[in-house]
């Protein structure tokens, strides 16, 4: 009797999970903590450590939509290994330049390992291994950066509070470096056919079975991809979306910390990506296959106005708003990230919603880079810790109205095709 080998794709998405935990702890929520240490330690603007963390994400957008033909050719170990040293190496940047204006280039080095094991990087080492399973797969690899989040917002505040800033940024950043190092060369070299088998470790085709129709594009490419409304709703709602989720989230722990201090606001951080997890979560649980996904999108936003409103009323003071707010926003920070593709699966072809999904995030990335930069200028402007939150609240409405007017869109399309989602 031969021996069933188990589906190593598993390993790889577990493997996944940790390069998310590491790259949202160190290149997502990092950014917050470090505004804060900057900030409140060395008694630079706002605004210019903003605008750095600005550049971060904005060179992040660039690399990223270049990253699979950087995969071709150099690979996905070497790419991952890459962004891990860069990320770690960024990190100590951010942690010993001496001057406000070097943090610029330590934001070139920290957005390019952002790039390479952030979002499209998961996806990359998902995505081989899984075809029917592949939206379970991609949750629960993305579940590694909210854990990233739980774990790695207090373990910023503990250490920089025991330890400084730098070493605890050469801790972690070499940390990082390593574990990816290792990971990479363990887990992610190998293909399905490198080790006899298929995606979702499914069975090999019986001879002579027919093989599965091409299913044509509809979708026009370039920029006359903009015509298409369900298109153009969908990117636009969610760049929108994510502009005001990344905004907050960088001055989130410099919010709650005249109220909770460092390690308690490193704990209500923890506690808005803990609940990241719940959101997305109860998302999967409970969204039947055919419901509307776009008021899934709408309400996922207005809970995170829910969230932002509580914040503004907590007025800086009141311990239990802030936190009502951190639980409010957090339950919908997930879920930013899993709707578009779970949007555009309802919407397009199969042979359009890879493509789909590649620009969305692209387009999110980009718009969203300026966040950190035009909050920080918002706050500094008017002299109120209020500001940014009144404008991502603003922001997430926006983007609420602009997911919902693609309903009319989408039906208007279908009909104008001849064909359903």
């Amino acid at each position: 009797m031969t021996a069933v080998v188990p589906f190593f794709g598993w390993r790889v998405v577990w493997a996944s999970f940790a390069v998310a935990v590491f790259a949202w702890g160190v290149g997502f929520y990092g950014p917050s903590v470090f505004l804060y240490a900057l900030h409140e330690g060395r008694g630079w603007p706002v605004s210019t450590i903003s605008a750095a963390i600005t550049v971060h994400f904005l060179l992040s957008a660039g690399i990223v939509a270049r990253l699979p033909a950087l995969h071709g050719r150099y690979g996905l170990v070497a790419a991952t290994r890459a962004g891990g040293v860069l990320a770690g190496l960024g990190v100590v940047l951010w942690a010993t330049v001496p001057a406000p204006w070097l943090l610029f280039p330590a934001a070139l080095v920290s957005g390019a390992g952002w790039a390479l094991t952030s979002g499209a990087a998961i996806n990359a080492m998902v995505a081989p291994w899984f075809d029917k399973k592949r939206p379970a797969a991609i949750s629960m690899a993305f579940n590694g950066a909210s854990v990233g989040g739980v774990l790695f917002a207090p373990l910023w505040a503990l250490l920089i509070a025991r330890l400084g800033f730098p070493l605890s940024a050469g801790l972690l950043g070499v940390t990082m470096a390593a574990g990816l190092w290792w990971i990479a060369g363990t887990y992610l070299r190998a293909t399905p056919a490198d080790v006899g088998q298929r995606p979702d470790g499914e069975a090999a085709p019986v001879a002579g079975a027919p093989l599965a129709s091409p299913v044509r594009q509809l979708l026009p490419v370039g920029t006359a991809m903009w015509r298409d409304r369900r298109f153009a709703t969908l990117s636009t709602a969610f760049a929108l979306g994510l502009f005001a989720q990344i905004g907050l989230v960088a001055h989130l722990f410099l919010l709650l910390a005249p109220a909770l201090g460092a390690t308690g606001a490193g704990m209500a951080v923890s506690l808005a990506t803990a609940c990241a997890v719940v959101g997305r979560t109860l998302l999967g649980s409970l969204l039947p296959a055919r419901a509307d996904r776009r008021v899934a999108a709408a309400l996922n936003f207005a809970v995170q106005v829910g969230g932002c409103l509580a914040l503004l009323a907590a007025g800086g003071t009141s311990v239990p708003l802030l936190l009502l707010g951190c639980v409010l926003f957090g339950l919908g920070i997930g879920n930013l990230t899993s709707l578009p593709p779970l949007i555009a699966q309802t919407e397009f072809p199969r042979a359009d919603v890879g493509r789909v999904v590649a620009l969305v995030t692209a387009i999110n990335q980009a718009v969203f880079a300026f966040a950190p930069a035009i909050l920080g200028a918002v706050r500094d402007a008017t002299s109120w810790a209020g500001a940014p939150i009144l404008l991502a609240a603003l922001v997430q409405i926006a983007a609420a109205a602009m997911v919902l007017a693609g309903r009319a869109a989408r039906k208007g399309q279908d009909a104008d095709a001849g064909h359903g989602p």
